[in-house]
Formats: C-alpha cells, sequence, structure tokens
C-alpha cells in the first residue's frame, strides 16, 4: 500500500511515492515542463516499477487557491473541482495546472480515491487584524475580499519541524523564499500573520512577481500611460521581480553570478531582496512580540548562504545574530545562529509532497 502525490507548478511536476503510513518516500522526482500530460505520463511512467510492489491507495494534490470555500484538506468531487476551477483567476500561474494535473492523474488512477491539500488552509484562521484589508468593508462581506496567503503547507511543515528541532513550540518567524516568496509569523504552531495576499502576488519581491507596489502606482499607469488591465497582469506577474530589476534571469543563482561578474542591476535586484526579507522579518518579529527561531526554507533560502548572511545583517538588535562559518557550511536541516545568539536561525529543507501524504491518509482512513 501507498501514497502517490503530485505538486504541480506553472512549469514544473513534483511528485512522490510514500509508504502506507506516509513516513518514507519510496520515489520522488521532479519534471521540468509546461505540459502537464507531458509531465504526468512520465511521472507514473517513473513510478510503474515502485507501484508494482507498493499498489496505490490515496493520491494527494498540492492546490494552491482554496479562497473561503476550502480551508481545510477534502476528498476531491465534481464539486471540489467545480471549486477550484472558479478561483483560477485569483491564482492563474498555479490553480489550472493543478487542475490539469488531477484531471490526468484521476485517468492514471481509476478507482483512487483523491485528495485536495491547500496552501492557503494554514492561514485560513488568520486573526481578523491580520486577514481583512483597511477597504470598505462591505468588500469583506459581500464578496470575500481578505488576506488568504499561500505557501501554507511548506509554513505548515516548517513550524512542526522547527519544533521538533527546539524540542517546544517556538515563536517563529518563517522565511519562504523560492521563484514564489513568503514569510509568516507562527506563534503556538498557528500562523497570526503573513505576507502573501488576496493572491499570491502581495509581499516580498520574488523572482518573476513584483511583490507589494503602491496601488496608486497601477491607477496611473493605467490613466495616464495606456497599460491595460491584461498589460498589468503580465508586467506584475511574469516580468517583475528579480527578473525585472536585474534583466538577467528570474533564477537568483544567475542573478548572483551576474553581480559577481560586475552587472549593476544584477546586484542591486540582490540588495532589493535581502532588504526586503530583513524588513519583514523586522515587521513580523514585532507582531510576535519577540522571536524564537526564524527559519530559512525553499530554494532560495535553503541554498543561498549569502543570502542569508545579507537577509539577517543588522538583525542583532533583534537577538538574531548568524554565525558565518555555520552559514557558509549549512546543509539542512540546521541552527546556523551564533553560540551568543538570543534567537536561533534554521535552514530547513521544506517537504511539501510529505506533509500532503499525510493530510491524504488522515482524510481516507478518518
Amino acid at each position: 500500500m501507498s501514497i502517490v502525490v503530485f505538486n504541480a507548478g506553472s512549469s514544473t511536476l513534483k511528485f512522490g511515492l510514500y509508504d502506507a503510513g506516509a513516513n518514507t518516500a519510496i520515489a520522488s522526482g521532479v519534471i521540468e515542463s509546461t505540459e502537464q500530460k507531458n509531465s504526468v505520463a512520465e511521472a507514473m511512467r517513473q513510478l510503474a516499477g515502485p507501484m508494482r510492489d507498493e499498489p496505490i491507495t490515496v493520491a494527494g494534490h498540492r492546490i494552491v487557491h482554496g479562497g473561503s470555500q476550502f480551508q481545510e484538506s477534502v476528498r476531491i468531487d465534481a464539486e471540489v473541482k467545480a471549486g477550484i476551477a472558479k478561483l483560477t483567476e485569483l491564482a492563474p500561474l498555479h490553480n489550472p495546472p493543478a487542475l490539469e494535473a488531477l484531471k490526468l492523474a484521476e485517468e492514471a488512477l481509476p478507482g483512487v480515491p483523491h485528495v485536495a491539500v491547500f496552501d492557503t488552509a494554514f492561514f485560513s484562521r488568520l486573526p481578523p487584524v491580520a486577514c481583512i484589508y483597511p477597504l470598505p468593508y462591505e468588500w469583506y462581506l459581500q464578496w470575500g475580499v481578505r488576506r488568504f496567503g499561500f505557501h501554507g503547507i511548506s509554513h505548515s511543515y516548517c513550524a512542526d519541524r522547527a519544533s521538533q528541532m527546539l524540542g517546544r513550540n517556538p515563536h517563529l518567524v518563517i522565511c519562504h523564499l523560492g521563484n514564489g516568496c513568503s514569510a509568516s509569523a507562527v506563534k503556538d504552531g498557528k500562523a497570526i500573520a503573513t505576507t502573501m495576499g488576496f493572491t499570491p502576488m502581495e509581499g516580498l519581491m520574488m523572482g518573476t512577481r513584483a511583490g507589494s507596489v503602491d496601488p496608486g502606482l497601477l491607477l496611473y499607469l493605467q490613466r495616464h500611460r495606456g497599460l491595460t488591465v491584461e498589460q498589468l497582469d503580465q508586467a506584475l506577474n511574469m516580468d517583475s521581480g528579480l527578473l525585472g530589476v536585474s534583466g538577467v534571469s528570474s533564477d537568483y543563482r544567475e542573478v548572483e553570478a551576474a553581480a559577481r561578474q560586475g552587472n549593476g542591476r544584477a546586484r542591486l535586484a540582490l540588495e532589493m531582496f535581502a532588504d526586503r526579507v530583513r524588513s519583514t522579518i523586522g515587521a513580523l518579529t514585532a507582531t510576535l512580540g519577540g522571536i524564537d527561531a526564524l527559519i530559512f526554507t525553499a530554494g532560495i533560502g535553503e541554498h543561498s548562504s549569502s543570502l542569508r548572511a545579507a537577509a539577517c545583517a543588522g538583525l542583532d538588535c533583534l537577538g538574531v545574530r548568524l554565525d558565518s562559518d555555520r552559514n557558509a557550511a549549512c546543509k539542512a536541516d540546521a541552527d546556523i545562529a551564533a553560540q551568543d545568539s538570543h534567537s536561533r536561525i534554521l535552514v530547513i529543507h521544506t517537504r511539501e509532497e510529505l506533509l500532503i501524504a499525510r493530510e491524504a491518509l488522515r482524510l481516507v482512513s478518518g
């Protein structure tokens, strides 16, 4: 018996096969492709051998946007798929490929129950002060305009892992830094604030997304520069962030390489990225009333020692002090804080697929 997991993005499909208890990965992989049909077929081909020995009992799927309708994991049926489809306009880069992967997985695994695990679920119970925008209150009541938050599967996993590493439920600031970036404040295992909002565009600077910008600027660009809604959508989602500032790439590693070769715009992009992470850590620490551990995770957070060093520079005032040698030699999961640091600094390898497998198992086992 085993659990299969599909984590579909706009250009990748991550997949994993887990044992019946959702404890150990039997097989896993990442497929780079914009065609989910090809990706799912390739994933099933790679899993064919292990699946002969470990028949699939349930399939779990990461869904980025669950809106107000889906506040926890659910078994997938026609009504659930219709609900996810309605949220496509709020997560245009994420929900459509996930639905396509789900359709193909259902065809490949007939008769197997499928479970949706939502990135927004971890943040569904944010306190009103953190999730309601200072906009006309009727928009919240009538249209459900609120902060949803994203990367919740990763933030949830990292909060649990940090508790294991520290032996308690600490006050945490979690920085999920990859092509998409978000940060959260977690207290007693529960999220009390996060940077992403109604859509996955708000908050930190990202690979191709701008993060938070002055909404008045967007009105100016429409009224006085003639940009259409579609052009703004393209710019904010695909042409901004590290790519937009550096002019080099959305890949942090390529921007770093360009900066080392003297590219001034690439260097500026890195400085802007670190500055926004640092200021966000400070804001979330104030929200918590103090910090026990700062966590870096995802592709950039886990692998870029220079980003971690830049983001932590100047945080001594919060009791956060990095050990440069530990940082340079770090391999997750590890504590890279200096010995005399009041707060620990943890680098954690996020395991979203594992958490999805556990959620899928929990639902089908009752």
